[in-house]
């Protein structure tokens, strides 16, 4: 082939080439100070919360949240005691009150709010139970442990009126907020996909945790902690690792899925669960009796939109996001967003003219260039930029959010109708997954469908 003749090859290394002398630069995100700020608070004016389930994650919302101004932890309940002398090592306070019984902190007048950090299949009931007996509520994601329960929890929501935020703390991150402006400004043009996607290798990651020490049907409520499922004999790897039963957790789904799913609805200023969802994986590396997938990828429609998220406990990878649009690409990370600008225009003749005889190929080439070669001097540059920030898994800001909800009575930023329809996402995809075949959410009757 003669040199002069654009082949694809050639052509897309030229567009290589031009896309990778786009100019960039790099700003930094300021977070909202107002948590992080030393403020003199009246004793009438501070948030009460008691707190219930104090294992891995509600040990760091506790302590996170006792650092915020004004904010004061006056009870702690868990079914397992190492936790409630983990409780009093973390509020520095020997004397806080614990209990087995959450029922205790609903009666207490002394409670404004609680934060319920328990396995999946309790938070229908605790939830209901505190916004029925009055009380606002912190309940970690995924909000339902089933779209039948997550229903129930946004009716019961609904009509108590009382404030419920669902613990998925990057809509509250101000890398995700800007992602969310520049979308809406138009920065990537029409969106056309949305892809996502983390991956961990290592059997903490896959949730293989080292039970209490002193774990034993003495120092646990193993009768209450099961719940309504079907009973089984005292095993404390089920305690320690419930994310890996569907009779308990919500799998990869429940507790990866609905971070991604979550941070892009609001990015995208979606509140709804999606048309269709198709689902593949299965246990292909942790194969220790767990009943839920360890490799989950999932094809979602919302809107006209396909979204694409991959989950994978067999091979490290970066937690993402790429949101691809006809101006560019907006990628985020936990610390970063980029924008990566397209012109979305030719920036070199067609390679299809390789297939025209010499004079007409010359002809043509004499006559783009003509057309759209830019003066010397001044050629277009598109500009990329990069935001960085506090990570988005970053507790602090979305607690806050809630904190002051629960003050002024104003809504929070993940309520109950929005940490439904995240969830539902997540129960689509584990539904297709197990079923082998497409869903979609049938609002008239609030359920998953499938064909």
């Amino acid at each position: 082939m003669n040199n002069d003749i654009f082949s694809r090859r050639k052509f897309l290394g030229l567009s290589a080439v031009a896309a990778g002398s786009l100019a960039t630069k790099t700003i930094w995100l300021d977070p909202d100070p107002l948590w992080a700020m030393p403020q003199a608070v009246a004793p009438s004016d501070r948030v009460r919360f008691g707190i219930i389930g104090i294992g891995m994650q509600g040990s760091g919302l506790l302590a996170n949240s006792i650092e915020l101004p004004g904010v004061e932890c006056v009870a702690a309940c868990d079914l397992y005691d190492g936790r409630h002398t983990l409780s009093k090592e973390i509020v520095n306070n020997p004397s806080l009150p614990t209990t087995r019984r959450y029922q205790e902190l609903l009666a207490n007048k002394g409670i404004d709010c609680l934060i319920a950090a328990v396995p999946d299949h309790w938070h229908k009931q605790i939830v209901v139970d505190a916004v029925s007996a009055g009380k606002d509520i912190y309940c970690e994601k995924p909000m339902s442990h089933t779209a039948a329960e997550g229903v129930e929890m946004a009716d019961a929501a609904r009509k108590t009126g009382r404030i419920v935020q669902i613990g998925s703390q990057r809509v509250s991150s101000v890398i995700c907020a800007k992602a969310k402006d520049l979308v809406a400004k138009g920065a990537i043009g029409d969106l056309m996909l949305v892809e996502g996607s983390l991956g961990r290798n290592d059997p903490t990651g896959a949730w293989e945790y080292p039970p209490p020490l002193d774990l034993s049907p003495q120092t646990l409520d193993w009768d209450t902690w099961q719940g309504a499922v079907p009973k089984r004999a005292f095993d404390p790897l089920l305690f320690a690792r419930w994310r890996c039963w569907k009779e308990y957790g919500t799998g990869v789904a429940g507790d990866l899925l609905v971070h991604l799913v979550s941070g892009m609805m609001y990015v995208l200023g979606i509140n709804e669960p999606p048309k269709r969802t198709m689902a593949m994986g299965g246990i292909l590396r942790w194969k220790d009796g767990r009943n839920m997938p360890d490799v989950h990828a999932a094809l979602f429609q919302y809107g006209d939109i396909p979204v694409y998220m991959r989950l994978n406990l067999g091979t490290e990878s970066p937690e993402i996001y790429r949101f691809q649009g006809s101006k560019g690409i907006l990628e985020l990370t936990e610390f970063s967003l980029t924008f990566y600008p397209q012109s979305g225009l030719d920036t070199a003749p067609s390679y299809y003219a390789s297939g025209f005889p010499r004079a007409m190929r010359e002809e043509y080439f004499k006559k783009w260039h003509q057309e759209h070669d830019p003066v010397p001097g001044k050629e277009p540059a598109l500009e990329g930029v990069t935001y960085r920030s506090d990570s988005w898994d970053d507790e602090k800001p979305h607690l806050w959010n809630f904190f002051q909800a629960v003050r002024s009575r104003k809504p929070v930023v993940e309520d109950a109708v929005f940490g439904h329809n995240a969830a539902l996402a997540c129960h689509m995809a584990n539904e297709s997954y197990f079923r082998k075949i497409a869903v979609y959410w049938d609002a008239a009757s609030k359920s998953i469908k499938h064909s």
